[in-house]
């Protein structure tokens, strides 16, 4: 059986950049290896997710007026839970075939980013639990074998978002990016993820050292 590896962050800490570079690692160093990003927006639940909930402009207006932040965390994580669902039947073929499947984004982005929209510790735990059950035990995905968390701090995920020509409907909302920060702080604790810092002494760190501190952390 293969491993899955997941390359979860806040946003603009370069979860794509670094899914991929470790891809590359990996083949270069002699294992089989395949990249996803969920959610997979070219599929029909990627859209659904991308287009009538986040209101990507790429993909179509959202369809929600109050905009993709304000929306109920349990409906909006119906979304992206049926959108691995959907798509995991061709990850598992490669999972069976001793394959390391790293993934950019999976359940623990549900947990953070809908996780960041309740206030209360103790109901936002629940949350938690919730969408652990959810996805984990009712749709029966896999958990992950690694989880390396990329933390950007909300300040400056706010400026690089502010330097992108499109943005959706969480990246719009400037509290919504900071409370999913603290709620992936916290289950960075309760799940103990290995985290890396992406922002050293005041100064980004590169590309590079981020990408050395996680071939670090897996070796």
């Amino acid at each position: 059986m293969g491993k899955l590896i997941v390359i979860e962050g806040t946003d603009c800490s370069g979860k794509e950049t670094q899914s991929k570079l470790l891809k590359e690692y990996l083949e270069n160093n002699g294992y089989k290896v395949k990249h996803y990003a969920f959610p997979m927006y070219d599929t029909p639940t990627g859209k659904i997710v991308g287009g009538c909930y986040l209101g990507k402009p790429e993909i179509g207006p959202s369809y929600f007026e109050e905009g993709a932040a304000q929306v109920d965390p349990y409906i909006a994580s119906l979304y992206y839970a049926a959108d691995r669902k959907y798509n995991f039947k061709e990850i598992e073929k490669y999972l069976k075939d001793d394959y390391y499947v790293i993934l950019d984004r999976y359940t623990t982005s549900n947990m953070g980013h809908q996780g960041g929209k309740i206030s209360d510790k103790e109901e936002r735990f629940h949350m938690y639990q919730w969408i652990d059950k959810l996805e984990y035990w009712l749709l029966k995905l896999p958990q992950p074998d690694q989880t390396i968390f990329l933390h950007m701090p909300h300040e400056y995920s706010i400026q690089l978002i502010g330097q992108r020509t499109t943005t959706d409907g969480h990246e719009k909302d400037e509290m919504h990016i900071q409370n999913a920060e603290e709620a992936y702080l916290e289950l960075s604790e309760l799940y103990h993820w290995d985290r890396i810092e992406c922002v050293s002494d005041h100064h980004l760190k590169t590309i590079e050292e981020i990408h050395q501190e996680i071939i670090h952390i897996l070796k």
